[in-house]
């Protein structure tokens, strides 16, 4: 199966970022290439995009999927919390603009050997880059109780997220939980029946956690973001498109920092911290996509899309 994910909001990503011929552009979740594609096109003739991914397979079947544009765009396998050091090795201190699409492919979802889906059979793997050590099996089978519970309520959001923890405890007592599907019937037996979410799967919450933990991804996009922001040249965009409350909360937090610039109390007379506003907002409230986007790509609805200029 070939590496399928259709971006999402691709013409307000192309709107926002303010492409233009000449510009360098960051895709830093490169995926199939399907922002990039749309970059290069606003960008034409001679714009740039450099595509960070951390998972090879993305990273291949971007470059066959760009193959028309090859002297236009360069790709890396790497994490965009490394954007700093990625850019710095290439000899680049600034760009036009980044992009970050933080939703899981279908590629991801749909390949049982990846270990992301309660829907298929496969192993509790849920790392995007499969060169790392820890998975999700390592951490349902070595964490205690109340480590799980956290883990589960903070980065899911599970309100049953003890009643889950317990019940992952009971069952390793028979052996290891080595597979999705054991995962997902362990998660949806401990939330009781009449509590089962109407429009997800009861075992949601519980992946999402895990595929956080796993992948580090909210302290990640926190670093590319503070980082990110120093490289965009003056007038230059940040656009984020995000997927739950928790990542959008982090993007809509860092910038407003980055907006603010001074952290000094407000009970200052003046400012002694020496921090400077570097961004403004563009967003005031999140960009949705439109009713006929989510038609025909379902999995855009939950997508909010943030941006901020370079000041």
């Amino acid at each position: 199966m070939g590496f399928k994910h259709t971006p999402v909001m691709p013409d307000e990503v192309v709107y926002f970022l303010k492409c233009e011929s000449g510009g360098l552009y960051i895709d830093g979740t490169l995926g199939g290439g399907g922002h990039t594609a749309r970059i290069l096109e606003a960008a034409e003739p001679d714009g740039r995009v450099i595509g960070i991914d951390h998972d090879e397979d993305a990273i291949n079947e971007a470059r066959e999927n760009l193959k028309n544009y090859i002297s236009r765009v360069t790709t890396v396998k790497g994490n965009f919390a490394d954007i700093k050091g990625i850019l710095g090795e290439m000899g680049i201190t600034g760009v036009n603009g980044i992009v970050l699409d933080l939703g899981v492919s279908s590629y991801h979802l749909e390949k049982p050997e990846r270990g992301f889906s309660f829907r298929f059979e496969g192993p509790l793997d849920m790392r995007m880059d499969r060169s790392k050590d820890r998975t999700a099996r390592e951490i349902v089978n070595k964490l205690r109780e109340k480590e799980l519970a956290d883990i589960f309520r903070q980065y899911g959001e599970e309100r049953w997220a003890n009643k889950i923890a317990k019940a992952i405890v009971k069952r390793r007592k028979v052996g290891q939980i080595t597979t999705t599907t054991e995962l997902a019937d362990i998660v949806c037996s401990s939330i009781p029946a009449r509590y089962h979410p109407r429009d997800i799967h009861p075992a949601t919450r519980t992946f999402q956690a895990l595929r956080i933990v796993v992948n580090d991804e909210l302290r990640n996009l926190e670093r590319a973001i503070d980082d990110g922001v120093h490289l965009i040249k003056s007038g230059g965009r940040f656009v984020v498109i995000s997927f739950h409350s928790l990542e959008d909360r982090v993007v809509k937090e860092r910038f407003r920092a980055l907006e603010r610039g001074c952290i000094c109390p407000l009970d200052f007379p003046e400012c002694r911290c020496g921090k400077k506003p570097v961004l403004r907002i563009i967003t005031k409230k999140p960009v949705i996509p439109s009713p006929s986007e989510i038609m025909s790509n379902p999995r855009a609805r939950s997508a909010k899309m943030r941006a901020a200029e370079r000041i």
